[in-house]
């Protein structure tokens, strides 16, 4: 089951592929989770991941049509430091981000309703809905290595906009704290 906490605050000289779990320890439940940040989580157990009913029905629910897979980890992802840093700048996307983890482990954080990083741990059989319009942000976690299924409806638009004055103007932030400010 997904495991999400509050981060404790990084310095420049942090390693940003640890987990960084505030002292005292606070952790979130599946729907803190979602009432926080608006992210949706499923557990896939089958043993094809990428194949199972499940995916494919919330594929289907969801309208998700289109599907690739990423790995990310220094031999398989062409200048994988500079990519890994840019993956960790906060942004924004105008639609939902979409993992199914069939691989590895990543760590996505993701800014709450006070506008506190909460960090979600990824792993294998996880599939995680980044809310369009949430800022976010990923890392590997120390074993740099996580092999994904990116799912997305209709044509893939992977266009981050970084946290500031134009991407808080948005219409899908906008609709994001609508939403947010609605389920609360």
């Amino acid at each position: 089951m997904v495991q999400a906490w509050y981060m404790a605050d990084l310095s420049a000289d942090d390693d940003q592929r640890l987990p960084h779990k505030t002292e005292p320890f606070e952790e979130l439940s599946l729907d803190q989770l979602k009432e926080r940040t608006g992210c949706l989580y499923w557990k896939i157990e089958d043993e094809d991941v990428e194949n199972s009913p499940l995916v494919e029905k919330i594929r289907q629910e969801r309208g998700y049509n289109y599907k690739d897979v990423i790995t990310v980890s220094p031999d398989k992802l062409e200048n994988y430091e500079t990519k890994i840093k840019s993956f960790f700048e906060e942004h924004l996307h105008s639609d939902e981000e979409i993992r199914l983890i069939l691989e590895g482990s990543g760590y996505f954080d993701v800014r709450d309703t006070d506008d506190r990083w909460v960090r979600v741990l990824v792993e294998r059989g996880d599939l995680l809905v980044l809310p369009a319009g949430s800022y976010h942000r990923f890392t590997c976690c120390s074993k740099n290595y996580i092999k994904a299924c990116r799912l997305f409806c209709g044509e893939p638009v992977w266009k981050p906009y970084p946290r500031g004055e134009e991407s808080d103007k948005m219409t899908a932030r906008a609709e994001y704290l609508k939403q947010m400010t609605a389920a609360a």
